[in-house]
């Protein structure tokens, strides 16, 4: 593993926004037009903001040629939908940070019955703005254990918010709550969320966990297949979903991405539906 930075990124960035306002009140001071005094402080904090998301990609982006994808067993059962897949682009999600290059979203789409509307709620353009958790059936459905591990990392006190589907609410996501967010850390961007060793330098994250679901802490064994917690809403979100990615260290602010591979699944590609039975260990942990 090579050497990285191990300052995370919201601290970085508050140390540079920091100077950037030290920066900011001498020029004020000083004598000049007025378009120095107003605009050159925030110019300042933007180049530095630009300098560091470089940097941060630069560092988190792979490295030689990829390790081939580890084979673990899917994170639910039933019926889901993938979205943002790595089977469709790399990075899937638009960047390396977070060790999130070959990371994939997963929307529960249980079949609809005769005459019955549909199980999720689809996109609403101006309104409703929001919509509770408990409209989506992907709020609550259980995560499974990848494979036997440890977890080293486990945490479900963040709250869960509103969905942001509609074009407002998404608006805001985007514009304001997603900037502060990153502002904050990798923590508030997953939300609650579980790390698992799986071993050999394999590390699987299960991000946006309900709050009060888990059912693991650090320190703690688990067998494949073993109910962790429940799907949630927390973090940088529009939907409650599971986000799901592996990466070579525990570290968020310093891993890179590792390929995964479902077993009987693959690894399903933007719009494609799947279907996983509920497994023997998952009855067991339910009994």
């Amino acid at each position: 593993m090579s050497v990285r930075t191990t300052v995370p990124i919201a601290m970085r960035l508050s140390w540079l926004i920091l100077f950037a306002l030290m920066i900011g009140e001498f020029v004020t001071d000083l004598p000049g037009p007025g378009w120095a005094t107003t605009f050159l402080p925030a110019t300042v904090v933007l180049a530095l903001m630009v300098a560091t998301t470089m940097l941060q990609v630069r560092a988190a982006a792979p490295q030689g040629d990829p390790r081939p994808p580890v084979e673990v067993g899917p994170p639910v059962a039933g019926r889901w939908t993938a979205l943002n897949s790595p089977a469709d682009k790399v990075p899937s999600h638009g960047t390396h940070v977070y060790g999130q290059t070959y990371a994939i979203d997963i929307v529960a789409d249980p079949e609809a019955g005769e005459g019955e509307p549909p199980a999720r709620p689809t996109f609403g353009w101006v309104w409703p703005f929001f919509r509770r958790n408990r409209a989506f059936p992907a709020f609550g459905a259980p995560l499974l254990a990848v494979a036997d591990a440890t977890v080293v990392k486990a945490s479900d006190g963040q709250r869960d918010h509103l969905s942001r589907n509609s074009l407002p609410a998404l608006a805001y996501l985007m514009l304001i709550e997603g900037n502060v967010r990153s502002i904050l850390g990798a923590h508030r961007i997953i939300g609650n969320h579980v790390i698992l060793d799986l071993g050999e330098g394999t590390f699987a994250v299960y991000a946006h966990v309900q709050r009060g679901s888990l059912r693991v802490k650090a320190g703690d064994t688990v067998r494949a297949g073993q109910r962790l917690g429940r799907v949630g809403n927390s973090g940088n979100t529009t939907e409650p979903h599971l986000h799901f990615h592996l990466m070579d260290g525990p570290d968020l602010d310093n891993a890179r991405g590792v390929p995964f591979t479902w077993r009987g699944v693959g690894v399903p590609a933007n719009g494609e539906t799947f279907t996983v039975g509920e497994r023997a260990d998952e009855q067991v942990a339910e009994a």
